[in-house]
């Protein structure tokens, strides 16, 4: 599989199922750390966030890093104050090691910046088309859904206006 081509789980009409998107999420992104050699505390959230780029086809590159939490807050029953909360959990530090890795501290914050400049218009859009939101996905107990197809999850839980 090339790393050029977009994945599978991207696109907003994939058939896949949420395991099959997650395979191939972390085939194509070996470098990150995997749930399952973490705290089982910590690997549940790390495995939702998985997940969640799966469910709202964002890769890994920082765009969809920044984008995918505050659709996280909106669009789920994890809101920012339950960010807040697991935040202070000494294991997410893995996260933040992982993206320290990935770009250096200069790159990782001067990316940050810029990539956050071009997602303000995304953000307002998204969140006014959140602002009526009724279905909310249950981002800490995703796990009954990994049979279930993309497209299905998308469609139940009103996902379609977010993902490109």
């Amino acid at each position: 599989m090339s790393l050029r081509t977009r994945p599978q789980y991207t696109n907003k009409n994939s058939t896949q199922t949420l395991r099959q998107g997650l395979e191939e999420y972390y085939a194509r992104n070996l470098n990150l750390t995997h749930p399952s050699t973490q705290p089982e505390d910590f690997a549940k959230i790390l495995l939702a966030h998985d997940i969640s780029h799966v469910i709202y086809g964002c890769e890994t590159n920082m765009y969809d890093e920044l984008k995918i939490l505050p659709l996280t807050f909106w669009t789920s029953d994890f809101k920012f104050r339950d960010w807040l909360r697991e935040r202070q959990n000494p294991s997410v530090d893995v996260m933040y090691e992982d993206l320290l890795k990935r770009y250096g501290v200069i790159r990782l914050y001067s990316s940050i910046f810029s990539q956050s400049l071009r997602l303000v218009p995304e953000f307002i859009s998204m969140w006014l088309k959140t602002r009526n939101h009724k279905t909310f996905l249950p981002f800490l107990n995703l796990e009954p859904m990994l049979d279930r197809s993309l497209l299905e999850i998308r469609q139940e839980f009103d996902l379609f206006p977010f993902i490109k």
